[in-house]
């Protein structure tokens, strides 16, 4: 009984009744689990020699990711986790534009810590893999962990294309997939839904860059790599 009561007086104290500070709160927890998983793919992809080149490992981890994102704040944030959602959503007044700058901030905070996160989870791995050195390029480059880099014979030009349809064609099924007078999707498996549009847009557009989609997704850990020892490299077109 005591026990009982104690966490409900507990509860009552940690409770947070701002509703922009539990959307933010929210935001950034999404974002996080989407990055953590999302990284971390990536990370096994590179470092460990069993599953490096496997693509479908990377993508179905980033798949994957999207859904248990969407399934951590979506009640409560909508987990957007993407400023390219955030700024469709508010393109259809669907979002308010005065919380499009705290979203983007948020979300790129909660995707410069998932880097963090991943780079201490896969510490040993990466400087195994790397020799010692933190390269952006060459035979043992582990920026790509973080960040999403194009393809040699991708120019600048062809790789802003390749964001720009890759990102539209995102857009247009996730407004597809939420428009109630659409085809309706079963409710409570929209994130599923969502989570194979991205596995789909992954297969077919993967290549030229890595299929980023999403500004804070490459931003947030591009700028942890550059404090983190990558350096100033991670800027330039590779």
């Amino acid at each position: 009984m005591g026990t009982t009561s104690f966490l409900t007086r507990a509860r009552g104290l940690l409770r947070i009744r701002n509703q922009l500070v539990r959307e933010c709160l929210a935001e950034l927890l999404a974002t996080i689990v989407l990055m953590i998983i999302t990284l971390g793919s990536a990370a096994q992809k590179i470092t460990s020699f069993e599953v490096k080149g496997n693509l479908l490992t990377s993508y179905l981890g980033g798949a994957l990711a999207v859904m248990a994102g969407i399934y951590t704040a979506g009640g409560i944030s909508g987990a957007h986790m993407n400023p390219a959602f955030s700024f469709a959503m508010c393109l259809i007044e669907q979002f308010p534009w005065w919380k499009f700058p705290i979203f983007v901030v948020v979300q790129t905070l909660g995707s410069f810590i998932s880097a963090g996160a991943v780079y201490i989870l896969y510490y040993d791995a990466i400087w195994h893999y790397s020799n010692g050195t933190l390269t952006v390029s060459g035979p043992r480059e582990t920026a790509s962990i973080f960040a999403t880099y194009p393809a040699d014979y991708v120019s600048i030009s062809n790789g802003f294309l390749d964001q720009v349809i890759g990102t539209g064609v995102l857009m247009v099924g996730v407004m597809g997939i939420l428009d109630a007078r659409n085809k309706a999707v079963p409710k409570g498996l929209e994130p599923v839904v969502v989570a194979l549009l991205v596995l789909s847009i992954e297969s077919s557009m993967g290549a030229n860059c890595g299929c980023p989609l999403n500004p804070a997704r490459d931003l947030g850990p591009r700028l942890f790599t550059y404090v983190a020892g990558w350096g100033p490299e991670v800027f330039r077109w590779v």
